[in-house]
């Protein structure tokens, strides 16, 4: 017997002291929202007394956030961040060292850096990073191939020292055109080159020049403005267009922009290497820079199960391509994936990423019956997922123990329901068929409608200027009665209901030289019947003197 899927289915803070008087305050925020706030344990109970204080207890607040920016590893996530691999590139930051930022201000930018570095992976042949501090002379902190750990790279970005002095980041700029971005420093050639420059928006020499000789260098610029700084200037500096390369934020924000400029920098980095978009459970797209030509060779594409290399496929691509579409993979399963460029031309180093696809989606979700009759009905359901092999509907009578099957390709998203008893109510359960094996099931109740449940045969006739009479053949089946709805255009609309054994009514005060809608339907006990509807025009009130009986005076329209 067919049986329906069943689902499972702190204190109130005291008011403030109306004493004391209003002034400043700190509030504690939570840990990983970049607030830092005063406690008891520093005495301190929220008022702002004086510029002293102030003072203080900005000192106070820059000590607990070194402390909890020191903490590394221990301080709780902003957010559950997902390690990113296969992207290669230097990455540069210009980090204003100058007078004119303030040592928590400098404090929050070195956590700001970190927090936008934390998900990436560092090495030789994955990401690479430096830091030139704008002074009075610029500074190296230190050089891209130094620290190839996320441990020793967070502990040198700690470590690192506010300089003071002028802000000359022309000068800053010029030097990491000529000393940074070399062999030298430890930059890498032919991989991407990223700068994030980050300023409360006061420099003393001039930007425009160096900026654009690293930007035809190929530096992608992005720029941070904790300041207020010129927009235009800025705007101008960094790479184009500016809505996705310059930021304006306050340095207690800057955590609002950290993952959207994170995603921009990875944009970039990835630009020149194998990865993959637009994964599913089932597929994902690969994406690669242009290194040949269908006339200098082809590319061999390989790849298969990191856990089952043996399954391992291989594809070959013209070297006109720079994209292909893996599909009829397994849900949940990491891929490895090797691109390798054939050319009798250059040598070039075969690329490799890893793609992770995402589990299987619930098919069906959502069963719709629609479009129902006497003998059928059509069955829907969404979402149709490219992991799904195929459905079967299951169907049957409520209350019986008689089940018929269809079979569905994977592609169609419903089907329709025949051969069916009239005035029946069935069971319908669709299950979808994954290609794993694996099986989701759904299930839906769909009634029929009565044999026969429809109006037929609508007449009038006219008794009077302003009086018709309308008749029907009666409906088959159990007919509960009648309802017949007059629609004037002009005055009040009417219904009358009547008993089943009365097939016509007299519908009257109908205004002549109008048209009337009139439209009956059969009322059943389980169902709604289906009416039938006509629309009919009066003669003229001026053809209506001398009135003699005639039964073309209405004419049907409908």
């Amino acid at each position: 017997m067919l049986k329906p899927k069943v689902e499972k289915k702190g204190p109130v803070p005291p008011p403030p002291d109306e004493q004391e008087p209003k002034a400043d305050t700190w509030t504690a925020g939570q840990p990983g929202e970049g607030k830092v706030g005063l406690s008891p344990a520093f005495g301190f109970k929220g008022v702002c007394p004086g510029p002293g204080f102030a003072m203080l207890a900005k000192m106070v607040i820059s000590l607990a956030l070194w402390l909890q920016f020191a903490a590394g590893q221990n301080t709780p996530e902003r957010g559950s961040q997902l390690p990113i691999s296969n992207s290669q590139g230097d990455l540069l930051f210009l980090l204003d060292s100058s007078g004119s930022v303030s040592y928590y201000e400098f404090s929050r930018v070195k956590e700001f850096m970190w927090d936008l570095l934390r998900p990436f992976s560092f090495g030789p042949k994955d990401v690479q990073t430096s830091i030139i501090h704008i002074s009075t002379t610029p500074t190296m902190e230190f050089p891209f191939d130094q620290y190839q750990s996320s441990r020793t790279l967070q502990q040198a970005i700690q470590d690192t020292q506010q300089l003071m002095g002028d802000t000359n980041t022309g000068k800053a700029l010029s030097y990491a055109k000529e000393k940074l971005f070399s062999n030298e420093a430890g930059a890498r050639p032919g991989v991407p080159k990223v700068l994030v420059w980050v300023t409360d928006g006061f420099y003393t020499d001039d930007i425009s020049g160096p900026m654009q000789l690293l930007k035809d260098m190929g530096v992608t610029v992005f720029i941070v403005s904790t300041g207020r700084g010129n927009y235009l200037e800025l705007s101008a500096a960094a790479s184009q267009p500016p809505e996705k390369h310059l930021h304006f934020v306050d340095v207690d924000d800057l955590t609002i922009i950290t993952e959207e400029l994170r995603g921009a920098i990875q944009d970039v980095i990835q630009a020149n290497r194998l990865h993959a978009v637009d994964v599913t459970s089932s597929s994902f797209h690969l994406l690669w820079p242009k290194l040949l030509s269908q006339e200098t060779g082809y590319y061999t594409l390989e790849y298969g199960p990191v856990d089952d290399l043996g399954r391992k496929r291989t594809k070959q691509v013209s070297g006109a391509h720079t994209d292909l579409v893996l599909s009829n993979l397994a849900p949940e399963t990491t891929y490895e994936v090797a691109l390798i460029p054939e050319s009798n031309i250059h040598y070039f180093p075969p690329q490799t990423t890893r793609v992770t696809t995402l589990p299987e989606e619930i098919s069906p979700a959502q069963v719709l019956i629609s479009e129902s009759g006497p003998h059928s009905f059509q069955v829907s359901w969404a979402p149709t997922p490219e992991s799904v092999m195929g459905y079967q509907v299951l169907y049957g009578p409520l209350p019986g123990n008689s089940v018929k099957l269809l079979e569905v390709d994977g592609q169609q998203n419903g089907t329709v329901v025949e051969n069916l008893a009239a005035n029946t109510t069935y069971l319908v359960t669709v299950t979808a068929i994954y290609r794993s094996g694996k099986e989701k099931s759904l299930s839906a109740k769909a009634c029929t409608q009565e044999e026969g449940s429809r109006v037929r045969h609508l007449r009038f006739e006219d008794l009077g200027p302003s009086t018709l009479k309308a008749s029907w053949d009666a409906a088959d089946g159990p007919v509960l009665g009648y309802r017949v709805r007059c629609r004037r255009q002009i005055g009040p609309s009417s219904v009358i209901s009547v008993s089943p054994q009365v097939h016509s009514v007299l519908l009257t005060d109908l205004p002549p030289g109008t048209p009337t809608r009139v439209c009956v339907k059969p009322v059943y006990r389980n169902q709604p019947g289906q009416g039938l509807c006509r629309r009919v025009h009066p003669q003229p009130a001026t053809e209506a003197l001398g009135y003699k009986h005639n039964p073309r005076a209405w004419q049907t329209l409908e």
